[in-house]
């Protein structure tokens, strides 16, 4: 029985909150690449966010540009998700969402930068189903959002607000125009980090593609440009880890279109039924044993992964929320 409360208490956590595959003479490249795009695709009116992205950000993504000369200050900010619907539940679950801050010492202004979902963490995380539509439809987008600003009782009370270093307007301006290019060309939010076992020499067979990600990207872009960066405290970050053997690689929204794996594309959307938005009390407790049986008994779970499906053979403890440390870049 505490075996499985075990994974029911993982699950719910997890809850609320073509591929061309790399390889080297032949053998799979492990992690798989997170395959970037020529530019960001239309979003389907189909998917609707809870709460609206970026809503004082400028609307066409632009970023201030500083002069030259200006002294920048850089902040590490760190805060519960939905911290300010919630205050600190998810915090208790060590579930922390990450953004950089900006301050120009000759305006006086500050900013804050985050990436994040467009339509939220569970669309990013389970697709829906679409009437009219044979695969599974995802809505799991997502993108830099700047805004002026830097909300202090929001980061601090239940989080992180603390200054890292300084950098030039210069520098400023060149990171603008990398956060740019990299919003433009890495559009596809990823939940999960996917990992052999739990122990220190594990292979992660896929890295997850999310805001603390984009953080420490810009401070290594940050620091490649110069910039001394440093954290008197130690920086922990939220990872949500999936443990399995070597994936199988199944493939794209084909599956759903041929005769031959229309028993694999059924099996596919079974899976991700359990998972669906906008479930009665009953329903969720109906999912979750289905969760539990496909998992942890059929030992098996479907991935989305650049826009492709994987077969993950699932190995305990299966799923785990972990809240590790990780130093600046």
């Amino acid at each position: 029985m505490n075996y499985f409360v075990y994974f029911i208490h993982l699950v719910l956590h997890c809850w609320i909150v073509g591929l061309v595959v790399s390889s080297v003479n032949g053998k799979q490249v492990w992690p798989v690449p997170y395959e970037r795009v020529d530019s960001r695709p239309d979003v389907d009116p189909f998917c609707q966010a809870l709460y609206p992205f970026c809503p004082t950000g400028d609307p066409d993504g632009r970023i201030p540009v500083m002069t030259d000369s200006d002294v920048i200050s850089v902040f590490r900010l760190q805060t519960p998700v939905w911290e300010f619907k919630y205050g600190d539940v998810m915090g208790k679950f060590h579930i922390m969402h990450d953004a950089i801050g900006f301050g120009s010492s000759k305006t006086g202004t500050n900013f804050t930068m985050e990436w994040y979902e467009l339509f939220q963490l569970g669309n990013c995380t389970f697709p829906h189903e679409r009437a009219g539509v044979s695969a599974p439809f995802w809505c799991n987008q997502g993108a830099a959002c700047l805004y002026e600003g830097i909300d202090d009782i929001h980061w601090k009370q239940n989080g992180t607000l603390e200054k890292i270093g300084e950098i030039s307007g210069e520098m400023f301006n060149e990171m603008a125009r990398w956060v740019q290019e990299d919003n433009e060309t890495g559009v596809y939010y990823e939940t999960w980090t996917v990992k052999s076992d739990s122990g220190l020499n594990a292979t992660t067979w896929f890295e997850s593609y999310d805001c603390s990600q984009f953080v420490h990207r810009t401070y290594k872009k940050l620091l490649d440009m110069g910039a001394e960066l440093t954290s008197p405290t130690p920086t922990y970050y939220t990872k949500i880890y999936l443990y399995s053997g070597e994936p199988v690689r199944l493939g794209n929204d084909s599956i759903f279109q041929q005769s031959s794996t229309k028993d694999l594309a059924t099996d596919i959307k079974k899976f991700y039924h359990s998972f669906r938005s906008h479930q009665s009390v009953v329903e969720m407790i109906e999912s979750l044993l289905e969760a539990f049986e496909k998992m942890v008994l059929e030992k098996t779970f479907y991935f989305y992964y650049n826009s492709e499906y994987w077969k993950l053979p699932m190995k305990y403890p299966y799923i785990k929320i972990i809240y590790e440390e990780i130093p600046l870049p």
